[in-house]
């Protein structure tokens, strides 16, 4: 398509309804739907992040020896010690030391039955 078609059809355009041809938005206006984009990530992605991260940090400091805990990895095991940034799990015949931060859930508090 050649040029003037396009100019063709913008001609064919019809005229702003107040006659103002370079009429300027109001510039609140223009930043309207960003703010809006902003505000909606805040509320679906951000908030909820810091609130699951928040209970974790929560449940790594009652952790404590005897639980019964679920790694990132999967692994099933009891708490056999808690250091400040590791936590040292028996599972099975395997006695491994993980930090705390691998550890994912509480299964069973120590002193709750075992389901």
């Amino acid at each position: 398509m050649q040029l003037n078609h396009f100019t063709a059809i913008l001609a064919m355009a019809t005229p702003p309804a107040n006659g103002q041809v370079g009429q300027q938005q109001n510039p609140i206006m223009a930043f309207l739907p960003m703010i809006l984009l902003v505000v909606v990530f805040y509320f679906i992605l951000i908030r909820p992040q810091q609130k699951r991260a928040k209970e974790q940090r929560q449940m790594l400091e009652t952790l404590k020896a005897g639980d019964e805990v679920v790694t990132a990895s999967g692994i099933v095991a009891t708490v056999v010690t808690v250091k400040d940034k590791t936590v040292t799990i028996r599972s099975g015949d395997a006695k491994l030391e993980v930090t705390k931060g691998s550890v994912t859930e509480i299964v069973a508090p120590q002193g709750a039955p075992k389901a």
